[in-house]
């Protein structure tokens, strides 16, 4: 198991925990529009980190990146093993002929 498997079943546990007593559970009771919003709020600050040059930065928003994506696919009842999985279909193909078979729209 990794850390992300780890902390994927940890905030899938605190789906239905007292939103007072869990971070992760006020996130989720607040529905799956806004995990999103705060995923898009995170990866827009570790742009801003990346395009610093400020590593320390990119490293702390990186994991906050992680950990709201992850919270936003629990939102939606999406499981960290079919984000893996697309990856790992993924893997070996080039990333333009993997984007060129994309269905339109």
């Amino acid at each position: 198991m990794s850390i992300l498997h780890d902390l994927a079943a940890t905030i899938e546990t605190r789906k239905g925990a007292d939103p007072d007593s869990s971070w992760t559970a006020k996130l989720l009771a607040k529905g799956p529009e806004k995990c999103a919003e705060k995923f898009g709020e995170e990866a827009i600050e570790a742009i801003i980190e990346a395009v610093k040059g400020n590593r320390n930065g990119l490293v702390s928003e990186g994991a906050d990146v992680l950990y709201h994506f992850l919270v936003m696919l629990a939102a939606r009842d999406v499981a960290l093993e079919d984000v893996l999985s697309e990856l790992a279909r993924r893997q070996g193909t080039s990333g333009i002929a993997e984007k060129a078979a994309r269905p339109e729209g």
